[in-house]
């Protein structure tokens, strides 16, 4: 039913991978600490099957940090642009996908609002004390879970793929595409990424939420004067 990968310098196989992170630490075993300012509404959980405290984040929301913690999002047709100052192990993660939009405006939307999500991401890494040169960014997500609808998950992985590249900001990884939604764990103090594709979905969570926000979108597209630093 699913398949499991690690993406990064290395891979295991799923067995030792599944073995390396179970854990005991069904409850805290250390205080969560406080996040930076701006993200206190961001949900934060304790991951007990690895011992960490974590952050999980829902479409149109990013989230960064400054400590040993994880970022964990539900990806269908949206993009998460994993990014961190690998110097500083400083980084975070977005959750975003472009509005849908009539042709004539398409491009002017769905640049404003791929910008602002990229953005905002990457100046909150540098106004922490992250270099521009110091940036690696790992690429999720773009699948094509919803049906008689345009491709936006496509027109999602050509847009973060342009930015990254206008940016000069260096893609280590990226598994984007496909029909399969993906749940992604990100750890920026070390840059390790899990992604599980999943195949089958018991309940339609994540293509309603991603019904609900795409409309969202086409109402209100977000507009940004935000210029990177």
């Amino acid at each position: 039913m699913y398949t499991f990968s690690v993406t990064g310098e290395y891979n295991l196989p799923e067995e030792r991978q599944m073995t390396n992170l179970a854990s005991n630490n069904s409850k805290p075993t250390y205080p969560m600490a406080n996040s930076l300012v701006g993200f206190e509404k961001i949900n934060r959980y304790w991951d007990k099957t690895r011992g960490i405290w974590g952050a999980k984040i829902l479409p149109g929301e990013f989230y960064v940090t400054l400590h040993d913690e994880c970022i964990s999002t539900v990806l269908g047709s949206c993009i998460s642009a994993c990014i961190r100052d690998k110097k500083l192990g400083l980084g975070g993660m977005n959750h975003f996908m472009l509005p849908s939009t009539g042709e004539a405006d398409q491009m002017g939307s769905a640049n404003r609002y791929g910008n602002y999500a990229m953005e905002n991401l990457i100046n909150e890494i540098l106004k922490n004390g992250g270099r521009r040169e110091n940036l690696e960014v790992k690429i999720f997500g773009g699948g094509k879970i919803l049906q008689n609808m345009t491709d936006i998950g496509n027109k999602n992985i050509n847009f973060v793929r342009e930015y990254v590249e206008t940016e000069g900001i260096h893609v280590l990884s990226e598994d984007v595409g496909d029909i399969y939604p993906r749940k992604i764990i990100y750890f920026p103090a070390t840059g390790k990424a899990l992604m599980k594709r999943l195949k089958s979905l018991h309940n339609d969570t994540v293509v309603s939420r991603e019904r609900t926000y795409q409309k969202d979108l086409e109402k209100t597209p977000i507009q940004s004067d935000i210029e990177l630093f």
